[in-house]
């Protein structure tokens, strides 16, 4: 859509209501996929694409993966449905409780940190889970400068403004859905009242506020990581480097970012539009990217992957009628862009490029 605009985009989501239970089932496990592998690939977990959609709809894992990675990401989609069904009772205020419960879900346990100082020295510090944190946390920006978060002696105060702050605005109404999810992303994230995991904490309560408020959820894209973390700091520069202060900004003093959020939630919403309404043999969907091959012979290739996932380079070349270094030049382009891969001990072809027919 030409200059898509949040409102043109909400308006074309309105058009399609009420959803189907197809439709609803078909945006849920995309968007499960979606969110759980960019909300935990910003934060450096390292399972791709196809390893997240494996383990979330399947509950396995498939190739080397990082034992940790595994637990994050599945603690994470356990998150996202607590999440998803607080939001839909809604008359229960936001409360403390609910995001450390959310925190202690995400985290599972304590843990230790190891680091090694200059000199040879070992040091360590316990990440706490559910708890608010008990050391200072600070993060250095691509810019080289040190920013520093919320103190652990002013954290337990400013989150009990910012979620006072949310109930009686979300009461109030003066602030749309996504105004109010951007502020309060942009308050929290300025308080930082955790040790680790704030940023997935941050998201899902996004997408909390937006559901709440009957928006579609949306997806943080990696890919896109800079855009998201360059929006916080333009705004960081106009609220200034005092937390007390960003943990109680206005609006107006985090317009670079709230400009941002409003584009992403356009995009996102829109995206979920084409996603459900435009149908045509050529066109795919891979992590929110639309796809539009040129010919004919991919999506000819991918649904023969999917209705026969064994079928070797041979009968893929008998069943399609072209010549075999055409058929090895089509998969090694699919697999190089991870629509696809093949299992090292079945043989078998995994999809994970979704068809939009």
């Amino acid at each position: 859509m030409r200059y898509l605009t949040l409102e043109k985009a909400m308006e074309a989501w309105q058009q399609l209501q009420p959803l189907s239970e197809d439709d609803k089932a078909k945006l849920s496990r995309r968007f499960t996929i979606d969110f759980n592998y960019n909300s935990n690939h910003i934060e450096g977990n390292t399972l791709t694409y196809g390893q997240t959609e494996i383990l979330l709809l399947f509950g396995k894992v498939i190739g080397e993966a990082n034992v940790k990675d595994v637990q994050d990401m599945t603690a994470s989609n356990v998150t996202l449905r607590m999440m998803t069904e607080e939001s839909l009772v809604k008359t229960t205020p936001l409360t403390q409780n609910f995001i450390r419960t959310l925190h202690q879900t995400l985290l599972r346990e304590d843990y230790t940190v190891y680091r090694n100082l200059p000199g040879g020295v070992q040091t360590s510090y316990t990440i706490h889970a559910g708890q608010y944190k008990t050391r200072p946390n600070s993060v250095i920006t691509r810019y080289g400068d040190r920013f520093e978060y919320a103190s652990p002696e002013e954290t337990p105060a400013l989150m009990t403004d910012l979620v006072d702050w949310y109930n009686k605005a979300e009461q109030e109404g003066k602030l749309s859905p996504v105004e109010l999810a951007a502020l309060f992303h942009y308050r929290y994230i300025r308080i930082h009242p955790f040790e680790d995991g704030n940023g997935r904490i941050a998201r899902l309560l996004v997408n909390y506020i937006l559901t709440k408020h009957d928006y579609p959820m949306i997806v943080v894209r990696s890919r896109l990581k800079s855009d998201y973390l360059e929006a916080l700091h333009a705004a960081d520069q106009i609220v200034g480097s005092v937390p007390s202060k960003g943990a109680h900004a206005t609006l107006t003093a985090i317009r670079p970012f709230l400009q941002y959020f409003k584009s992403l939630v356009a995009h996102e919403v829109y995206t979920d539009v084409c996603f459900l309404t435009e149908h045509d043999k050529n066109l795919w969907w891979y992590d929110g990217e639309r796809i539009e091959f040129r010919t004919e012979n991919y999506a000819n290739l991918l649904m023969l992957m999917m209705t026969e996932p064994v079928l070797t380079l041979e009968e893929m070349q008998r069943k399609m009628g072209i010549n075999m270094s055409a058929v090895k030049k089509l998969v090694n382009q699919l697999v190089d862009k991870h629509y696809i891969e093949r299992g090292a001990t079945d043989g078998s072809w995994r999809v994970f490029i979704t068809p939009s027919i």
